[in-house]
């Protein structure tokens, strides 16, 4: 009804305007995106959730490891990543007031849950930093933990993160946030050693890669193109 009523009392434009209107549509997306543009446009409010599927390769395994579930964020110190697929686990992040302090849960059914101090896992640290700034939109938080490089324009969009924290860069080499428009679509984790890297396809992404095992098609949803034929 309110769409109705918007297009009954919107003025039409001129046949010249309506011309000219794809066109400036089309210039904004290939305009330059940088960090200032595309992370104000990721913020989601708390409670927040997303689906994702997670493809791990690995030299001991014939095929990836593909994985799916959903990561919640019921708080602002909280991140909740459950595993439905192929088996079930949940892994909960909760930070401390200063760094380094919180704790981590593992649970998986039929055993007691695992727990242990962030301060053992540093980059865990800097994944629960890094998503809730995401989600929060925090551009200086981000950049306490990583540099940033962003290419692409608006319409396709890359962002590099490289550690900060020693630690965390003698395990990852950088982390490789991939979308569109203000959609963040895939997070590639690229390890300090070896070439195995891991993919995590999000939202809509997620959604599409339902029933696909290929790693070329996964990595297009990725990159905002649907699977290949």
């Amino acid at each position: 009804m309110l769409a109705l009523l918007l297009a009954a009392t919107w003025p039409l434009a001129a046949p010249a305007e309506q011309a000219a209107a794809p066109a400036r549509v089309a210039d904004e997306g290939a305009q330059p995106a940088d960090a200032a543009w595309i992370l104000p446009r990721l913020a989601q409010p708390v409670p927040a959730r997303t689906d994702f599927v997670e493809v791990r390769g690995s030299a001991l395994l014939k095929a990836p490891l593909r994985v799916s579930g959903e990561y919640r964020r019921p708080d602002p110190a909280t991140l909740v990543r459950e595993v439905r697929e192929p088996y079930p686990e949940t892994t909960t992040i909760r930070t401390g007031a200063k760094p380094g302090q919180g704790e981590v849960s593992i649970a998986r059914a039929g055993k007691p849950p695992r727990r242990f101090s962030l301060s053992r896992a540093p980059e865990l640290v800097a994944l629960q930093a890094s998503f809730g700034a995401l989600l929060g939109g925090d551009r200086a938080e981000l950049e306490r933990h990583y540099a940033l490089d962003a290419q692409g324009t608006r319409k396709q969009w890359i962002v590099a993160m490289k550690p900060r924290d020693p630690q965390v860069a003698a395990r990852v080499r950088e982390i490789v946030l991939l979308g569109r428009d203000d959609e963040l679509r895939c997070i590639e984790t690229r390890p300090a050693r070896g070439s195995e890297q891991q993919r995590t396809l999000l939202g809509s992404a997620a959604r599409a890669a339902a029933g696909i095992a290929d790693a070329g098609q996964l990595a297009a949803l990725c990159r905002s193109h649907g699977p290949a034929r």
